[in-house]
């Protein structure tokens, strides 16, 4: 049996449980995929319609095609799952789950669109997220955070 997998939205309005195996995890170029993302990718992987579980809120829709739909969240906007109307699985988003590095995409779909200047990525500097703060401004922006942390809770956001 594989062990469950947890994950949600930014804000904490939805979180969502995947009881069965996560397959196919892979890296979408296409342009639908950019655009919904608003990313230069988007990493998914499939899992059973039955085997993902939503544990808090709803997940709102739009319908990207006559064929297909995406889910994401209401209240932040966070894409959660692609799901291809006739298919026998869900595909969510990577970037979703608690423990996203936990998956590691095994292909790329949608190469055609994908961008010429990635294979240079590793020679860029890079540095911390929290490098560009001072001490106060961290503290600030941790103080006041509403990013929902990467685990399940009984209630979001807290009660003070």
């Amino acid at each position: 049996m594989t062990e469950p997998r947890s994950g949600g939205c930014q804000c904490g309005a939805v979180r969502y449980r995947i009881e069965g195996p996560l397959t196919r995890a892979h890296i979408c170029h296409c342009r639908m995929c950019q655009k919904a993302s608003g990313n230069y990718f988007l990493p998914l992987a499939n899992v059973q319609r039955a085997d993902f579980i939503v544990t808090r809120g709803r997940i709102a829709w739009f319908h990207a095609s006559d064929i297909a739909r995406r889910g994401f969240c209401r209240e932040c906007g966070t894409p959660l799952v692609y799901d291809g109307l006739s298919s026998p699985h869900l595909n969510v988003t990577l970037g979703s789950l608690d423990r996203p590095s936990a998956v590691e995409p095994a292909r790329q779909l949608g190469v055609e669109s994908k961008m010429p200047w990635f294979a240079r990525l590793d020679a860029l500097p890079g540095e911390r997220t929290d490098e560009g703060f001072a001490p106060d401004e961290l503290t600030a922006i941790a103080s006041s955070s509403r990013q929902h942390p990467d685990r399940d809770t009984d209630r979001w956001p807290p009660k003070p």
